[in-house]
């Protein structure tokens, strides 16, 4: 048996970056691990500068997540003004950066997910700094504001977090129902589950995808990559014994 920490996300928009070059910034279809590290970050109020807690954090917990609601793509069109770069100049405020001579225009096209909607199972090692329990529970008080990959893409549900023992991530993924709140939007019959964790998963792998979302380095936005495996949770099936 193992401790899981569940919680679900959904809001209006969200974004889960992708590898991005030039003005275009992708969204994966559902969270990165960079971004539910950074959610459990913010909640626990760990700066982007703290970069000693962000690694132990990271390297601490695994993640697993069910798709309720794939969402629909959004790709939106952004100009943003921006003060060029000036050697000892810091600008603390959106006021500060416009009330600058010297703006340039950045054109870019940033994607979302609109009603996208998760079910996050979190495990952690054995000499993780945090255990599930306060996990839980800085999620239900967190220090920071939380939010779906952008500031601009804020949570539209409580992310109900809540500490649940199983032998399996599918037995576990079994027990948590899809809120009812999101049932005009929740998808029927199978869902996809995207799981981390080398050890029985009680779901059987159809694939394996490469991510670039381990976050190396928050303060000059640095990622490396991780394996993900990929399943379908279907309901009514007998449950595998394979990883």
């Amino acid at each position: 048996m193992r401790d899981y920490m569940l919680f679900r996300l959904y809001g209006p928009l969200a974004a889960w970056g992708d590898i991005a070059v030039g003005e275009y910034r992708p969204s994966f279809a559902h969270p990165s691990k960079s971004a539910i590290i950074g959610l459990l970050s913010a909640a626990f109020g760990i700066r982007r500068d703290e970069e000693g807690r962000l690694k132990a954090l990271g390297e601490s917990c695994s993640f697993a997540v069910r798709v309720d609601s794939m969402g629909v793509l959004l790709r939106d069109y952004h100009t943003t003004q921006v003060p060029s770069a000036k050697k000892g100049v810091i600008h603390y405020t959106r006021r500060s950066e416009l009330a600058t001579d010297d703006l340039n225009t950045i054109l870019s096209s940033r994607d979302y997910r609109c009603d996208a909607a998760y079910t996050v199972a979190i495990t952690v090692a054995d000499n993780s700094p945090y255990t599930v329990q306060q996990l839980a529970t800085a999620l239900k008080k967190p220090v920071f504001t939380l939010y779906l990959g952008r500031k601009s893409c804020p949570l539209a549900l409580p992310l109900q977090p809540q500490v649940v023992s199983a032998a399996t991530l599918r037995e576990v993924l079994e027990t948590v129902p899809s809120a009812d709140e999101l049932s005009g939007i929740i998808q029927r019959g199978d869902a996809a589950v995207f799981w981390e964790d080398d050890k029985t998963s009680g779901l059987e792998r159809q694939q394996s995808i490469t991510r670039r979302d381990e976050s190396r380095s928050r303060k000059r936005w640095q990622f490396s990559e991780r394996q993900e495996s990929c399943g379908i949770l279907r309901k009514g099936d007998e449950p595998c014994t394979s990883a």
